[in-house]
């Protein structure tokens, strides 16, 4: 007897630090025609664990984004900071399993060895020098509580980049989970999210590729559902960066839909000559079955 497939479904997990940019449409649009390619349901999760970065105008913004773009979302809103228990419960099975540890380093302890030693780099940034995974602070200490990877070699297939390769801990080390002050780290919040909505097919934008190792091994880790993988083309700027909030991407114009969707479509490799000549839900209808001919799931 063959074991029947989940349905698809998808999802969209913006920042709420700023409204929508041309960058974030493209995974926006994608991650929708996706969906809709494959009769699936397109989820909205708002990720805004860290409340200091988040601001509750700019989610009225993004909902008024989408809706002028005609990105329309099934069901409620899903918001990432009322979802703490979740987290502190996956929190407290990775400690009981031993893969958690209590870390003191503070950011000034790590600049100066970095300064002494030099700053090692991995796929995501510096990697942690491994101090506290030796010896781990005392539990009445300030705290962080940093994930203990294994030794094995991740490989991930997605569906545009073929396959996504690393060794953890020589290449990502042992990230933080939880901050000494609190907030959830975007890498658990973002794993107990997708298990416990569904979500099946994980399309995002393509700097996101080199997290997915280190996240496909907290979900099996933590014995979840780890879904199919789609990482999208980049939208760079004059200066070849990534667009994003951070370098003062400029917020999406909702008056210049067809101009912005038509840039998306673009950078998608989509049909865009006859944009004009349509309207926007013709021309994402148009759109999801010229993606059902280029990226059907097998």
């Amino acid at each position: 007897m063959t074991s029947r497939q989940p349905s698809y479904h998808g999802r969209f997990a913006p920042t709420p630090s700023g409204p929508l940019h041309a960058g974030s449409l493209v995974a926006a649009l994608g991650s929708f025609l996706d969906a809709r390619a494959h009769a699936g349901r397109w989820s909205l999760r708002i990720d805004d664990t860290d409340q200091a970065r988040s601001r509750p105008e700019a989610i009225e913004e993004i909902l008024a984004q989408l809706q002028a773009h005609r990105l329309v979302f099934d069901g409620e809103v899903v918001f990432q900071s009322r979802r703490t228990a979740h987290y502190e419960a996956a929190l407290e099975r990775l400690e009981t399993m031993g893969r958690l540890y209590r870390c003191n380093c503070t950011r000034a302890r790590l600049r100066e060895w970095a300064e002494e030693h030099g700053q090692v780099i991995g796929a995501i940034g510096p990697i942690y020098p491994g101090f506290c995974r030796r010896e781990p602070a005392a539990a009445d200490e300030r705290h962080a509580w940093r994930f203990r990877v294994s030794d094995r070699q991740r490989r991930v297939a997605d569906r545009r980049l073929g396959e996504v390769s690393q060794q953890l801990a020589t290449e990502v080390g042992d990230p933080v989970l939880r901050r000494a002050d609190g907030p959830i780290a975007y890498h658990l919040a973002n794993v107990v999210d997708d298990h416990e909505m569904g979500i099946t097919q994980v399309v995002r934008g393509e700097d996101l590729a080199p997290l997915t190792p280190l996240h496909v091994e907290l979900a099996e880790t933590l014995g979840l559902r780890v879904p199919t993988y789609l990482h999208l083309p980049l939208v760079t700027g004059p200066d070849g960066r990534k667009l994003s909030k951070t370098n003062q991407a400029a917020p999406l114009d909702t008056r210049q839909a067809t101009d912005n969707l038509r840039a998306a479509g673009d950078v998608l490799g989509l049909d865009t000559q006859v944009t004009d000549r349509l309207t926007v839900p013709d021309q994402l209808e148009r759109w999801t079955s010229e993606w059902r001919d280029r990226h059907a799931i097998a």
